[in-house]
């Protein structure tokens, strides 16, 4: 349907001919959590008229106050309103589907042949990318939050505590929190979040779910089925983990994982770059499922295909079991894949209960939402989590084996072509306002042509 402005809405559409669009945008999300909000606005609001802008973005603003991937819960959100929790549920999982199989046969020509000259090129240049695309996003992320002193103290500290202390991440997302809500009770000036998402200027006309469409009997709040979501939502989470915890036991990494990425799920407050902190903390230097470099080109896959970047677990998962054999030996593709699936699992289930038990709420009360000071000071902790993130792959990618010393020793110890890559990616990045993909995939090319040379 082209782009109209007449005030006709359009006719109704079918379950099925939503999974066919719920399908199509699982493959083409790509752009990380902006790129995919401004390809749903297109697609739904303007071109399609599935939606208005005012509903869209009531929606939206629903889904950035949870923990979690905020464009994947808008698309289970808008699938729930159309066609009710099956159309959530299709919505949410066609949105994950295609990059779970895109990252699951890329984790595994990048873990058997990773060694390959061609394999181990493309990945020389990758990394060093990824360390300028970790500090825009930082940048990013400062930007539309850091407004006043006291949010630039609690970057600095959140930056502090984790560097130089190691602080977990989660007690640094408590005390932010904490501190959000205290002094948000005496000067919420301080907390005015910058964050969202602006509207269009123009509308596109009249939308089969208009601004003033009643609120559906199935998007009506009931204690009953709320209940009855979050005893469902239990039952999915609980019945695999116990099954897990029986067949394998506590310790076993399947069970280890499913627990870890459970926790990893409740703290995804300011999108996956928020999270991935904690991720690196408990996959990469507790659990050992893999190393800071394999980190690294996990998140340049996740970047580079399509879906919400957290993503990235799902390489997490399957080098993490097909390193460790789980399977033994001679099933190590099938212990990576089950490893993968299983993370995912773990990590999206959260996501659904938040919007099927939640939207019900905010659709029949469709007031402004509160509490943005706690969540305004957590993501100002976030961006100097995220700056410390960019310094330690920086550290491991400029420095391979290490340094020791100072003055000419460090310099001599540090690998140069590695430090023009991040220079060259950030530059583009920081001047030339290149998307992702565009600096990975120049990257990848000069990586490939230094290790031929």
């Amino acid at each position: 349907m082209p782009h109209s402005t007449t005030h006709n809405a359009p006719a109704s559409v079918s379950f099925w001919q939503a999974l066919l669009f719920w399908w199509k945008l699982g493959w083409i999300s790509f752009g990380g959590p902006a790129g995919q909000i401004a390809i749903m606005h297109e697609e739904l609001v303007e071109r399609r008229r599935w939606i208005s802008e005012k509903r869209f973005l009531h929606a939206l603003n629903y889904c950035m106050l949870l923990p979690g991937p905020e464009a994947q819960q808008l698309a289970t959100y808008i699938g729930w309103l159309m066609h009710k929790k099956l159309g959530g549920i299709v919505a949410g999982v066609l949105f994950v589907l295609p990059s779970l199989a895109i990252l699951i046969a890329l984790s595994w020509i990048y873990i058997a042949f990773g060694d390959m000259p061609l394999v181990a090129g493309i990945f020389y240049g990758i990394k060093p990318a990824v360390a300028a695309i970790v500090a825009q996003a930082a940048h990013r992320i400062g930007a539309r939050t850091l407004k006043n002193n006291l949010l630039w103290a609690i970057a600095a500290a959140a930056f502090i505590a984790i560097f130089a202390f190691q602080i977990p991440f989660p007690i640094i997302v408590l005390v932010a929190a904490l501190i959000g809500y205290v002094v948000g009770q005496y000067r919420k000036d301080f907390f005015q979040s910058a964050a969202g998402h602006a509207a269009t200027a123009s509308s596109a006309g009249a939308a089969i779910i208009d601004d003033h469409t009643p609120v559906q009997e199935h998007a009506r709040f009931k204690p009953m089925r709320l209940a009855g979501i979050l005893l469902a939502g239990a039952l999915l989470w609980a019945v695999p983990m116990g099954l897990l915890y029986f067949v394998y036991g506590w310790e076993h990494t399947f069970t280890q994982m499913g627990w870890f990425f459970t926790k990893a799920a409740l703290l995804t407050f300011g999108g996956a770059y928020a999270v991935l902190p904690y991720v690196y903390q408990g996959a990469v230097t507790h659990y050992q499922w893999l190393s800071p470099s394999q980190m690294m080109s996990g998140l340049a896959l996740g970047e580079t295909t399509p879906g919400p970047l957290i993503m990235v677990v799902a390489f997490v998962g399957f080098v993490g079991a097909y390193v460790k054999a789980v399977f033994g030996p001679d099933s190590l593709f099938l212990a990576g894949a089950m490893a993968a699936c299983l993370v995912t699992w773990f990590t999206f289930l959260p996501s659904f209960i938040f919007i099927l038990a939640g939207a019900p709420l905010i659709e029949s009360t469709q007031n402004d939402l509160k509490f943005t000071a706690p969540l305004t000071a957590i993501t100002a902790a976030v961006v100097g989590v995220i700056v410390n993130l960019a310094l330690f792959f920086g550290y491991h990618v400029w420095w391979p084996t290490g340094f020791s010393g100072f003055g000419s020793q460090l310099i001599s110890q540090i690998d140069g072509i590695a430090v023009g890559i991040s220079i060259i990616a950030a530059i583009a990045l920081f001047k030339f306002k290149a998307n992702v993909i565009q600096v990975i995939a120049g990257c990848a090319l000069l990586g490939l042509i230094a290790t031929l040379l």
